[in-house]
């Protein structure tokens, strides 16, 4: 097994990879910026070095500095989180050609499959039901226009390098698409160093359904059942849950089974996420494929009782599916992840700040997972996500009274935070009703202010 891991990331995620590896007995070594020096994870590694400045182009996202890190630390692994360098296949092969290990896909399906327009044109070629799309987008407004007009408006910009809803923008007209296109290639080229942008036919209010696998290096792929993240707000997500409720368990069971029998039939060799929309009649749509751990990873940990983390680390080491995972995979009860974020819950514009007061409730089947601690500061230089709220039940029923039960016992103060929010969204009758798609917040938030 790996001696020593890097973690080239901050807050939860750093958090969360820090935890599996103290439970396997790994070195760790963590990371930070300015920003982050007081974030209670990096007394807990094992070594911590500083990465320079706030901003993260100047510290997250400098290759050089973090594989200097990589050098000096003697690390024989790096894992890289979620968001940041996760997903880029540059930085994955520097890690490889230093010595290293890099824990995710090998670069090779970095490159692939990170790239959203390959990987579509990949799982087109294999059967899996694509959306409409566009290649790559040039800077010509004209092409650009020409491209929408192909398509059909509405239709949606996506960086092809990224995820989290980062730079994913609408556009209903020619204008409004060149315009949108500019905003979108200046923010995914911030958020992760890739400027390049595709299009999308816009589905109007669809259903998110993402499945979650796990590949070895020797040809065998698991898929850990579905996650339904259909409610976003500007395509990020806020609530996840496991399973999707409403939908026939064969229905996701046969698209589980084919995702993982084309990855398998490709080679892939890590962790991932296949996202998928359905539209109301039932069918489905590629939307992409996340190389990496995801944020709501944690929602089919709790189901299954798999440590992903763990297994992706096993994986990336060398060692079978039939090692990593020693009994059949079942899907038990009902998990449901809200993400709390620094920020007003009424305009939702970030709130950073110092957390003069956070205190994290105990309550039986429900996981919390943050960077933060009392008196550290939010940062306005990242996602303002404060911590994820993980609540695992028998039934969805249970799972939402505890979710709304730690909500409600969450002590936060110096900053504002979404949880007013969320409360109110878990406690609709929609929601409970299960009445789920994509235009569900801002349904919400139209008849509810």
């Amino acid at each position: 097994m790996f001696n020593k891991v890097l973690i080239v990331n901050r807050g939860d995620a750093a958090s969360r990879v820090l935890k599996t590896l103290k439970k396997m007995n790994i070195a760790s070594v963590v990371v930070y910026s300015e920003a982050d020096q007081d974030l209670p994870y990096i007394k807990e590694a094992t070594e911590a070095y500083p990465i320079g400045p706030s901003p993260a182009q100047k510290s997250y996202l400098n290759q050089d500095i973090l594989l200097d890190v990589l050098k000096k630390s003697g690390a024989d692994a790096v894992h890289p989180g979620f968001g940041f360098l996760s997903e880029n296949a540059n930085f994955a092969q520097k890690v490889e050609d230093a010595g290293a290990k890099f824990i995710g896909p090998s670069p090779k399906w970095l490159a692939k499959m990170a790239n959203k327009n390959v990987a579509r044109s990949i799982m087109a070629e294999y059967g899996l039901p694509i959306g409409t799309g566009s290649g790559a987008l040039p800077d010509d407004p004209e092409k650009i226009k020409q491209a929408g007009q192909k398509i059909g408006f509405p239709v949606l910009v996506k960086p092809a390098g990224g995820g989290g809803g980062i730079g994913m923008l609408p556009a209903y007209n020619e204008e409004e698409l060149v315009r949108v296109v500019q905003e979108a290639r200046t923010m995914a080229q911030r958020a992760f160093d890739d400027g390049e942008l595709y299009l999308e036919k816009y589905f109007e209010n669809p259903r998110h359904i993402e499945f979650q696998v796990l590949a070895d290096q020797h040809g065998h792929v698991q898929h850990f059942f579905e996650r339904d993240c259909s409610i976003q707000r500007r395509h990020q997500k806020l609530i996840e849950e496991s399973p999707a409720i409403g939908i026939e368990r064969d229905e996701l069971n046969q698209l589980a089974h084919k995702i993982t029998t084309i990855l398998a039939d490709i080679g892939y060799d890590n962790i991932g996420t296949v996202e998928m929309l359905r539209d109301r009649h039932g069918n489905y749509s590629f939307l992409e494929m996340n190389t990496r751990l995801q944020v709501e990873h944690g929602v089919s940990e709790e189901i299954t009782g798999v440590d992903l983390v763990e297994a992706q680390i096993r994986s990336a080491f060398g060692e079978e599916l039939s090692q990593i995972i020693q009994k059949p995979i079942k899907n038990q009860g009902h998990a449901i992840e809200v993400r709390i974020y620094a920020e007003d819950p009424k305009t939702f514009f970030p709130s950073p700040g110092k957390l003069t007061t956070f205190s994290i409730p105990k309550i039986d089947g429900v996981r919390v997972e943050t960077g933060f601690a009392q008196g550290t500061t939010i940062s306005p230089f990242y996602d303002p996500m404060l911590a994820k709220v993980i609540a695992h039940a028998a039934t969805r029923k249970e799972a939402i009274t505890q979710l709304l039960t730690a909500l409600k016992n969450f002590e936060v103060t110096g900053i504002k935070t979404n949880i007013p929010f969320l409360i109110d969204v878990l406690n609709s009758e929609k929601y409970q009703l299960g009445q789920l798609d994509t235009s569900f917040v801002k349904e919400f938030l139209k008849n509810n202010i």
